[in-house]
């Protein structure tokens, strides 16, 4: 579901700017585009910035409430809680999750004593994209969110550098690459 003119914001809200990742307050009264609604978030267009809106507040844009399913109910192994949590990452400019992009390069679960360290090396899909912070927090914060994870690494690599063939055939489909 996407709308796409301009809307008032019916409610103050918080955003993060895109790319910096500064965390900014949309005003009640605001004018925004909503430019994409996936995963557990919206971005929109407003007064020249791009921002990430979460799902939470999707009520605030006239939308529906995104709510994430909580990871700690699912079934499986820490690292596939791990897994389903970066297919559930968008990049605010692709519509395709982080995973099917195949900037995903790595997932690492090395068991401590008291829980669990977690190191995941990522890349972009160029080197100059600024969408790099936007990532790898929103990132951060759902990992963070998920029982027995106590250590978390989160590395943005540019070696191998990133290509079309690293895309899933889901993610060729997504984007008529196939």
């Amino acid at each position: 579901m996407l709308k796409q003119d301009t809307i008032e914001v019916l409610r103050e809200c918080d955003a993060f700017l895109i790319p910096s990742g500064i965390k900014v307050t949309i005003q009640m009264g605001s004018l925004v585009m909503i430019t994409q609604a996936l995963g557990s978030s919206y971005t929109v267009y407003v007064n020249g910035n791009l921002a990430r809106v979460a799902g939470k507040d999707g009520d605030a844009l006239g939308m529906m409430i995104l709510q994430e399913e909580d990871v700690n109910t699912l079934d499986g192994t820490l690292e596939d809680k791990i897994w389903a949590v970066l297919k559930g990452c968008f990049d605010p400019e692709i519509p395709v999750n982080v995973v099917d992009l195949g900037l995903i390069y790595e997932c690492q679960v090395i068991p401590k004593e008291e829980g669990n360290a977690v190191t995941i090396k990522m890349t972009l899909t160029a080197a100059g994209c600024g969408m790099g912070p936007v990532l790898v927090a929103e990132i951060e914060q759902k990992i963070r969110d998920i029982r027995g994870v106590n250590e978390l690494k989160v590395e943005l690599v540019f070696d191998p550098p990133w290509n079309r063939n690293m895309m899933s055939d889901v993610a060729k489909l997504q984007l008529g690459m196939l």
